[in-house]
C-alpha cells in the first residue's frame, strides 16, 4: 500500500524485543535510509499489532492482506500488486 505496511513476524527467540520496539527500530533504520527529503517523516509514530493464535487467524489476515490492494482499486487481483512476498515464510504450527 502506499501509505502503510504489513508486516507478518515471528520472535526468533523467546527473549526477543516487543513488536512495538521491534517496529520502532525497523521504522527508524529505514527511514534513514530514504532517499527523498521532503518525503519525512515516512511513518506514523505508532502502528497496530496483533498477535495470532491460531493458524486460522493467519490465513485470514493473510488474505485481508493480500486483498487490500484490490479493495483499494489499485490493482485488479492480488497478483498484480508489486510490492508483495515472503522473505521468510512462517511456517504455523498449532498446539
Amino acid at each position: 500500500m502506499p501509505d502503510h505496511i504489513h508486516l507478518f513476524c515471528s520472535p526468533a527467540k523467546p527473549n526477543a524485543l516487543s513488536v512495538k520496539a521491534w517496529m520502532k527500530y525497523w521504522k527508524s533504520l529505514s527511514s534513514k535510509k530514504w532517499t527523498d527529503a521532503s518525503e519525512h517523516p515516512v511513518w506514523q509514530i505508532d502502528g497496530w499489532d496483533t498477535q495470532l493464535r491460531q493458524s486460522d487467524s493467519y490465513s485470514a489476515k493473510w488474505d485481508y492482506v493480500r486483498g487490500n490492494p484490490v479493495r483499494h482499486g489499485l490493482v485488479a487481483s492480488p497478483e498484480d500488486w508489486p510490492y508483495q512476498g515472503e522473505l521468510n515464510p512462517l511456517v504455523w504450527h498449532d498446539i
